[in-house]
């Protein structure tokens, strides 16, 4: 569970856990592992048209591009329970929305970056279209955003809670 409460993040231990045993990978054996792999493609003699080395460059930017994002995340993390939700629409909550107004077409999700998606409920970051639209609504109120062909669609907010997977 994640929640964003001014600039901490809240994460369940395990979250925090599995964050953390992810970052000391990246940092030590997987960086020794990318190492090996760019010094093994060196050694193949022309770097110009060397793809195992420029695959490998390209693999080493993308871990360390990881090992940033995983180092900020953690350096502003705040691990135990979010504060509870007072019916608004926040990261790290279940939220229930209809389409149009129609309480019979409705869908619940998962308001969380995709690192914390579960398999129970369909997962929409906060930056995604219906996430900015929705976020810091409250239940009983209409959201707008933005559909992939430019159109606008309309949600009302039919409940929102505390994600605790």
């Amino acid at each position: 569970m994640t929640q964003t409460s001014e600039s901490a993040t809240w994460l369940t231990q395990a979250a925090y856990d599995q964050l953390r045993a992810e970052l000391e990978y990246l940092s030590g054996p997987a960086r020794t592992e990318i190492t090996i792999k760019i010094a093994a493609a060196r050694e193949e003699g022309d770097l110009r048209e060397n793809g195992g080395y420029h695959a490998a460059k390209e693999e080493q930017g993308k871990q360390e591009l990881r090992i940033r994002q995983l180092t900020q995340l953690l350096e502003k993390a705040k691990v135990g329970t979010a504060p509870a939700s007072d019916g608004e629409v926040a990261p790290g909550t279940l939220v229930k929305i209809a389409f149009d107004g129609d309480e019979s077409d409705t869908m619940e999700f998962l308001l969380a970056s995709r690192e914390y998606a579960s398999s129970d409920f369909e997962t929409y970051s906060p930056q995604s279209p219906l996430g900015t639209g929705v976020m810091g609504k409250k239940i009983g109120e209409d959201a707008e955003y933005e559909l992939p062909n430019g159109k606008k669609a309309l949600v009302k907010i039919l409940d929102v809670k505390p994600f605790n997977g």
